[in-house]
């Protein structure tokens, strides 16, 4: 099954990084969020992954064009420029690039792909700057289960602050940053059938998530797959800094290194 990345937009609220790299690109650890992202797809099983470009794609072309080099041990000769693999890299994944646009929206840059995708029987697209520990192989499970043409992750956001439980002058509980007791949003991680295309549009201005995720829902068509663990999105340069320190602790919830 094919995982569909989007990695086109602008990332403005994370310019320190992305004046220079688009958004996926931008580092966690030593490997950039995509890789994170690809990673957790593929400890399940999903290795077929397929990027819509757009603004500085030729940082993504160069990274994964170089990727083999970069993650192998070699000798080469300087001067026949032949090159014997000594220990060759061990990430077998198929990653396909493709250019959507710079100033599409995320359903234009989905459209686009119908030539790829529209006779498969199933594929899933995730957002290409967030992480979380949802179990891909159990959303694959429910999402056959009901035989919709969609199914959406939802997740309680992070909180920005600590959330004390008080009774009177007590403080009886204390969570620094805890997931929000209240509220879904969209997390992510959809699985769609081919029939999506059916709800799209190839123009620049289409965004996934109003026209036609509203007309699916509106249809009864969208079911969501609720995940209750771990979700961060890197919106801010807040959110790099504390998914980096948690990767570099070792105690990253979506895989430690």
């Amino acid at each position: 099954m094919k995982t569909v990345l989007l990695c086109g937009g602008f990332g403005t609220r994370l310019s320190e990084e992305t004046t220079l790299k688009p958004k996926p690109m931008v580092e966690i650890g030593d490997n950039p969020i995509v890789w994170h992202i690809m990673n957790s797809y593929a400890k399940h099983g999903f290795n077929d992954f397929l990027l819509c470009l757009g603004y500085k794609g030729e940082v993504l072309r160069n990274y994964f064009l170089n990727f083999f080099a970069f993650n192998s041990d070699f000798k080469i000769n300087l001067k026949s420029g032949k090159v014997d693999f000594l220990k060759e890299c061990s990430i077998d994944w198929d990653v396909s690039l493709v250019d959507t646009g710079l100033n599409t929206m995320t359903g234009g840059r989905l459209a686009r792909l119908k030539p790829i995708l529209e006779n498969e029987d199933l594929f899933m697209l995730s957002y290409g700057d967030g992480v979380s520990d949802v179990d891909i192989s159990k959303l694959v499970e429910f999402h056959r289960s009901h035989g919709k043409i969609a199914t959406v992750t939802a997740v309680r956001p992070p909180s920005r602050f600590g959330q004390l439980v008080i009774n009177g002058d007590q403080v009886t509980s204390f969570s620094e940053k805890p997931q929000t007791g209240e509220g879904w949003i969209n997390g992510g991680f959809f699985v769609f059938s081919g029939k999506v295309f059916d709800y799209l549009e190839a123009r620049d201005s289409l965004v996934l998530e109003k026209e036609p995720l509203e007309r699916l829902a509106n249809e009864g068509e969208l079911m969501t797959f609720k995940h209750e663990g771990f979700w961060q999105c890197m919106d801010t340069l807040r959110d790099k800094k504390f998914l980096t320190a948690l990767w570099e602790d070792g105690d990253a919830p979506w895989g430690n290194n």
